[in-house]
């Protein structure tokens, strides 16, 4: 069954607002899409026109103009957690970035996604709150800035109209005198929603707090300022007691729900706990520890971002013959009938290469992976026309005359195989991270296949499998 009717691929803003003109709420930009095709696969979201804006020049800039921090919708979370200008000046925005998901969900998710789809459990948005960023928002009748306070209205709903599209985000820079920390609480390492999170950011001169924002997520249908506990920690030192009475604080502003993942009473406690950790945190000018300097982004030699589509818009319906043309594993291919599915189909149903595996369909498992672009990705999170004029290279792939890659037989030589079935997106990460760190420390081999589920639970064979792999490297 097909998830969407027709697939556009702009390569301009002009064409892509022109589009959204045309179809208004029929239909649904899409960049990364780490939350829409999910929701499209489980059938909470319909929707019958695809138009894919990963392709369009001028929206995944990072720039810093004089005191303003200006981001791209497009941006990716690893290019944000990565990237020296965000970390220097907009500290708590890049800790977010690095906390979502895991890499190859970071190298497909955009900050305009997480911003667009509107949870209040979504890790960036606070830090933005917290910021106080202003959106620029834009269609083919104009252009508007929002405040981000006013831009969620609700789960999933914003301040954006069906012919709207999100241009730029906008934060003040962060100055000398201030400090800021996200903290997240969720139910595993990676891979996994917010419970609470929580974004600080403090102004202090001389040592007084002259300013204070914090900004909570999971705790009401969009995230909240706990303006209470921040009006009590300015005018004075960030003291033991003035942080545990602004702790306090935020917790009662909080208004959780009992869910799946946590009670309300137990939100509120843990909403205390992360305001008070991270006010000390800042008091001590600890907030930057456990961010590593150089972390697995898993883009290998690239510079993470996709490369552009050349000419005019691209229209791929379903039911129709237009190909996808791609290069999979060094080979020229012409594909028809694949228009409505996702990549992972794609390979599988229209090519044969069954070593890509589906373990989840919804980007957590890893058993999909693949490199789109000489990036790593989940390939059931790509849409098989975005494979239009793009590389791409499977566990098939990864042999080069008749010669197993080093990983495969490192995997062979420890045992590292188990059932079989996540090994192919084991291999896929393993070998980009070798790509990208030949000699990579324990540390960097866990984040690197933080993404990757095994059900044997064999990880410690995997790991040994990379390190062999990365000793042979370095002889």
């Amino acid at each position: 069954m097909a998830l969407w009717q027709t697939y556009y691929t702009p390569t301009s803003l002009e064409e892509t607002l022109s589009l959204l003109a045309k179809y208004g709420p029929q239909s649904r930009l899409i960049a990364g899409g780490t939350d829409l095709l999910v929701e499209l696969t489980r059938g909470t979201r319909k929707v019958s026109v695809l138009i894919d804006i990963s392709r369009v020049p001028g929206l995944d800039g990072v720039a810093l103009d004089g005191d303003m921090l200006r981001l791209g919708p497009l941006v990716t979370h690893n290019r944000l957690a990565a990237s020296v200008t965000v970390r220097e000046r907009a500290f708590p925005l890049a800790l977010a970035a690095w906390r979502v998901g895991a890499p190859a969900i970071r190298n497909r998710g955009t900050l305009g996604g997480n911003l667009v789809t509107a949870s209040p459990a979504g890790d960036t948005i606070p830090p933005l709150v917290a910021l106080g960023a202003t959106l620029v928002l834009r269609s083919a009748r104009g252009e508007r800035q929002v405040p981000i306070g006013g831009f969620c209205r609700g789960v999933r709903l914003v301040d954006l109209a069906p012919d709207e599209m999100l241009t730029e985000i906008r934060i003040p820079a962060m100055s000398p005198d201030e400090r800021g920390v996200f903290m997240k609480l969720s139910l595993r390492q990676a891979l996994a929603v917010s419970v609470v999170n929580a974004a600080v950011v403090v102004r202090r001169e001389r040592g007084v707090v002259t300013r204070a924002r914090i900004a909570l997520g999971s705790v009401a249908p969009t995230v909240i300022r706990a303006c209470e506990a921040e009006g009590v920690l300015v005018g004075g030192p960030l003291t033991d007691e003035r942080i545990a009475e602004a702790a306090d604080l935020a917790a009662r502003a909080a208004v959780p729900i009992d869910d799946i993942r946590a009670g309300a009473d137990y939100r509120r406690d843990m909403v205390r706990a992360l305001v008070r950790r991270a006010l000390t945190a800042i008091a001590e000018g600890r907030e930057r520890e456990g961010f590593p300097d150089r972390f697995p982004l898993l883009w290998g030699r690239t510079d993470g971002r996709f490369p552009r589509l050349a000419g005019k818009t691209v229209c791929h319906t379903v039911g129709g013959d237009e190909p996808i043309e791609c290069t999979v594993n060094g080979q020229n291919h012409v594909i028809r009938g694949a228009n409505g599915k996702t990549l992972l189909r794609m390979l599988r149903e229209d090519l044969g290469l069954t070593g890509t595996k589906e373990g989840c369909g919804e980007g957590e498992c890893g058993a999909c992976a693949v490199w789109l672009d000489g990036i790593a990705v989940l390939s059931c999170l790509v849409p098989a026309p975005r494979a239009h004029g793009a590389q791409i290279v499977t566990v098939e792939g990864l042999a080069q005359k008749d010669e197993l890659h080093p990983i495969q037989q490192a995997f062979i030589d420890e045992g590292a195989v188990q059932c079989g079935y996540c090994t192919p997106g084991f291999l896929m990460s393993g070998a980009k991270l070798l790509e990208e760190l030949p000699n990579p420390t324990r540390e960097q081999i866990l984040y690197g296949i933080a993404g990757n589920l095994c059900r044997c639970t064999g990880y410690y064979k995997i790991v040994q499998a990379i390190e062999r792999t990365a000793r042979a490297n370095s002889r």
